[in-house]
């Protein structure tokens, strides 16, 4: 069925192109081209109101509709993977990925959807990786603590994830998109190989109210690589991702409820045993009820209201079976703990009231409760974590030129003593019309979760106990950044900017081995830890050609630094480069577009202390660095459809050299780190189609 599909799409897309004029130029593609060479785009994270990233207190990075669509991505991580200061990692056992963002775990990477926080079953952001990126408007990255606003976990910084709202005008519109991928080398449009990703979505707004639906199927078949037997070294997995929303407007009024539901099958085949002609296999089941719904009431220029309540409902269940493969008979598998279930469930509330006093003082007071539960067969009992906050910050205008934000928040926790107030104390100076200066100091704190404190799991590659004397994480943080910017009247734009930041962390929560139990691993306070570094990021445009180049150099604590016998000769940080640049060449008048992305991850160094026989020995590491390319084209064929190909990992990067033991993982060892599964092509056909109900009253 799926190579029917691929050959009606390639036939459909050579019939409709010959039908159409070369010079032809229609209104979408203009819309997008001016989407494009907006350098200055409209915030919403953190602020009090939308307004211009430039008029912000934070140094804000923007990932617009356009660029993700000319990527051909099919998730966030092949969205963010070539950002600066991100990193991924792969844990291929589990068939997850984690996200770092300047150097910090993902643990302290606060993800938002539409300003809500995405609920994750411990330190792992598996969120990521079950988002519609159909459903995505934008991307919105701070870097830095932002605990005053968002709360645990904003250590490093905070992603939010800005969904496509129902357009202000009345109309009923279509989309649908059909895309076809290799894996590497393997595809199969008949078989289960390679990747094949279709999606629907409708949306209808008229008489103030609106209705949206969407529909995404991702069946990506696994890669083969150097795995032996029945395995595959990236495994197989499936996702059904459904939504729905509904919402009023009126006046000042806008509240609106929306349903996200995930449905995720990660599959392990094990290799048949010779004696018995056995086989392992094991299923990863994870399904993700989020349910949101938000009230902006604005009752005047000098007062409003912002109201998010959420609740999600999360399960992860392990399916083992044995099958023979000789005659394929499958039977559960009835091995202690191979049948496995998790429930984890929060509810959120957020009430903001803003009110501007004056044109000189703005002020936000704000309430926000976090109520966490979870059970399970490797969970102690059905443990809760419930957290209560209260938080006030202001806009001060007092010199023309000068915006100063402080803020505090003060909490309550159910479990541990948390910090009493969280401050933070944010500046923008405008040093010209074209020079700005932003700083910045933000206590950050992390809550330990429900799955470091009472989670218990053993497998082939994991042991691991929850701890339930962890403490809360905290961090000073000191951020600075200067931007230059110069817009001419034409097409032609160009902005610089330079950014530093160091981090200090307390009480920091990692893999460890606990005293109490030598056996396993568990999670524990190391102290202190620290990242530090700068970066610098150009971007330009001319004409029909837009670009963006920078540089970071982020450096991580090296805590063997400390240490009394080796510490003495060795730098306090390890330091890392980053390049990242993206270019896009837009044809208007042709409806086509070609997205160049690409990424160096530099060389991480490390050090460790082995231990054998009483003896120390200092032992230095290192991850290889890696490059990251992907191209695509995408071309107006007709109004209403567009072709889209192109190739991911352009230069075939599958895994790096790794001798560095990560202190912080589950499974401490050293061998290559999976990076992706090689060069893959991709083919997909968009099509959209509205009609105006304006006039049909």
């Amino acid at each position: 069925m799926k190579g029917k599909v691929l050959f009606i799409l390639l036939l459909s897309a050579s019939c409709l192109y010959g039908q159409e004029r070369s010079n032809m130029r229609t209104a979408d593609s203009l819309k997008r081209f001016n989407a494009l060479n907006q350098l200055d785009e409209v915030i919403v994270t953190g602020q009090f109101e939308a307004q211009s990233a430039r008029n912000s207190v934070y140094s804000i990075r923007t990932i617009g509709s356009e660029q993700i669509r000319l990527r051909g991505a099919t998730s966030l991580m092949q969205i963010l993977n070539t950002e600066p200061g991100v990193r991924f990692s792969n844990d291929l056992a589990l068939g997850t990925s984690d996200i770092s963002l300047m150097g910090i775990s993902g643990k302290g990477v606060k993800i938002l959807l539409d300003g809500v926080p995405m609920l994750d079953r411990g330190e792992i952001r598996e969120s990521l990786g079950q988002i519609d990126v159909h459903t995505i408007d934008r991307i919105e990255i701070v870097e830095g603590p932002m605990s005053v606003s968002y709360g645990t976990d904003a250590l490093g910084g905070v992603i939010n994830i800005i969904t496509k709202k129902s357009p202000a005008s009345e109309v009923f519109s279509l989309s649908a998109k059909v895309q076809e991928e290799s894996a590497g080398d393997e595809y199969s449009g008949f078989g289960n190989k390679g990747s094949h990703n279709q999606h629907v979505s409708a949306a209808y707004n008229r008489n103030r109210w609106s209705f949206t639906g969407t529909f995404s199927q991702n069946d990506f078949g696994g890669w083969k690589g150097q795995a032996a037997d029945r395995e595959l070294e990236w495994n197989p997995k499936k996702q059904l991702l459904g939504g729905g929303s509904v919402g009023y407007r009126h006046d000042g009024l806008n509240i609106w409820y929306r349903l996200n539901a995930t449905d995720e099958t990660i599959s392990l085949l094990g290799r048949a045993n010779p004696n018995n002609n056995l086989a392992t296999d094991k299923d990863y089941i994870s399904r993700r009820f989020f349910h949101q719904a938000q009230l902006d009431w604005k009752l005047g220029s000098a007062l409003s209201f912002n109201g998010a309540a959420s609740y999600t409902d999360y399960s992860r269940r392990t399916k083992t079976t044995s099958l023979n493969v000789l005659n394929g008979d499958r039977r559960l598998s009835l091995e202690p703990d191979a049948q496995a279930k998790s429930l984890f469930d929060h509810t959120f509330f957020r009430v903001t009231m803003q009110y501007r006093l004056s044109d000189k003082v703005s002020l936000q007071p704000g309430a926000e409760v976090n109520l966490n539960g979870s059970s399970g067969d490797r969970i102690q009992g059905s443990p809760e974590i419930n957290d209560y906050a209260l938080f006030v910050s202001s806009e001060l205008k007092l010199w023309k030129g000068i915006n100063i934000r402080p803020g505090i928040r003060m909490l309550r926790n159910s479990v541990y003593d948390a910090p009493p107030v969280i401050p933070s104390l944010n500046t923008h100076i405008m040093l010209g019309k074209k020079l700005d200066m932003r700083l910045s100091y933000a206590r950050g704190f992390r809550a330990p979760s429900l799955r470091e404190l009472y989670f218990e799991f053993f497998d082939a590659s994991h042991s691991i106990t929850g701890n339930a004397d962890l403490k809360a994480e905290y961090s000073h943080s000191y951020n600075g950044s200067l931007t230059w910017h110069n817009e001419s009247k034409g097409n032609t734009a160009l902005g610089v900017t330079l950014s530093s930041f160091y981090n200090v962390f307390s009480n920091l929560i990692e893999i460890g081995i606990n005293a109490d139990k030598p056996d396993a691993s568990s999670y524990i306070n190391i102290g202190r830890s620290k990242t530090t570094g700068g970066s610098v990021q150009g971007n330009a445009r001319w004409r029909s050609l837009r670009g963006m180049l920078g540089f970071s150099y982020i450096g991580r604590y090296n805590r063997i630094s400390e240490d009394e016998e080796f510490g003495g000769p060795l730098p306090q940080f390890t330091w890392s480069p980053e390049v990242n640049s993206n270019i896009i060449y837009t044809l208007p008048n042709a409806g086509a577009s070609i997205n160049l992305s690409y990424k160096f991850n530099g060389r991480l160094p490390a050090y460790y202390i082995s231990e054998q026989d009483g003896e120390r020995t200092l032992v230095g590491g290192r991850t290889s660095s890696y490059n990251l390319a992907d191209l695509s084209i995408h071309k107006e064929i007709r109004k209403m459809t567009t072709l889209s190909f192109g190739v991911k990992n352009l230069l075939n990067v599958t895994r790096v050299s790794n001798t560095a033991i990560d202190s912080g993982s589950a499974h401490n060892s050293t061998g290559p780190s999976p990076v992706s599964y090689g060069r893959s092509f991709f083919l997909g056909l968009t099509f959209q189609w509205s009609k105006d109900l304006s006039n049909n009253k």
